[in-house]
């Protein structure tokens, strides 16, 4: 479904891409963990065409209206409502506007509707990007720090509607440092520091083949010991 094969990719002098190479598989959580500024981005924007590689090759499997995507800049519209936000891109997706009403419902969002997104806390304008993503149903979902800074509930929350859209069939790729996160939701996991993968696998895989680590929630310490630091 989603493949990348010898990509390297430098800002001026400095390389962010070291020949990275994975393939996700159809209707999977496939993680990409690792600390800011590790290059998960990056490899987001190249899979979504809005960079282009220097070197290697990359696939998607599905056609750019296929993909839904949330980044952490969310792009909203502060003074539009949220369901005008998303009838906006509904407008552009040449889709009806009950789809908007249908995904603020999913993400719980119905009784905002009318609220300004300028007035929404923090965890609800997460949601509402989520929402965005999924209007047109998307078959791919990229989601690029999906509950960075939200209080254990509300990431909680989108823990679920995430794991709903697996459910459903969506393939989901999701970029974190959360270890916790990448443990509970991921079904593979690639490892990324300074733009290398130094590990992989299923995540209990990858806590076996490391025999000071006994445990799936001690994956940290697999990174830790890759990399020398931790993801925080």
């Amino acid at each position: 479904m989603i493949r990348m094969n010898n990509v390297m990719k430098k800002f001026g002098n400095e390389t962010v891409l070291k020949d990275i190479t994975f393939e996700a598989k159809k209707g999977e959580i496939f993680g990409l963990l690792g600390r800011s500024g590790a290059g998960k981005t990056t490899i987001i924007n190249i899979l979504t065409s809005q960079l282009k590689a220097d070197r290697g090759s990359h696939e998607l499997g599905v056609g750019f209206n296929e993909t839904g995507l949330m980044l952490d800049e969310d792009g909203l519209y502060g003074r539009l409502t949220c369901l005008d936000n998303l009838n906006v891109f509904a407008t552009i997706y040449g889709i009806s506007s009950k789809n908007s009403k249908a995904a603020l419902a999913s993400v719980g969002l119905s009784e905002s509707e009318k609220k300004p997104v300028n007035q929404l806390s923090k965890g609800m304008r997460q949601r509402l990007a989520l929402a965005r993503a999924i209007l047109h149903n998307p078959k791919v979902l990229f989601l690029d720090e999906p509950t960075g800074g939200l209080d254990p509930n509300t990431a909680q929350g989108i823990h679920k509607l995430i794991q709903g859209l697996q459910k459903q069939g969506t393939t989901i790729f999701l970029t974190t440092h959360n270890m916790d996160e990448a443990v509970k939701l991921c079904d593979h996991v690639l490892l990324l520091h300074k733009g290398k993968i130094v590990e992989e696998g299923v995540p209990s895989d990858i806590c076996e083949r490391h025999e000071a680590v006994k445990t799936v929630p001690d994956l940290e310490a697999v990174f830790i010991k890759m990399t020398g630091e931790g993801l925080s």
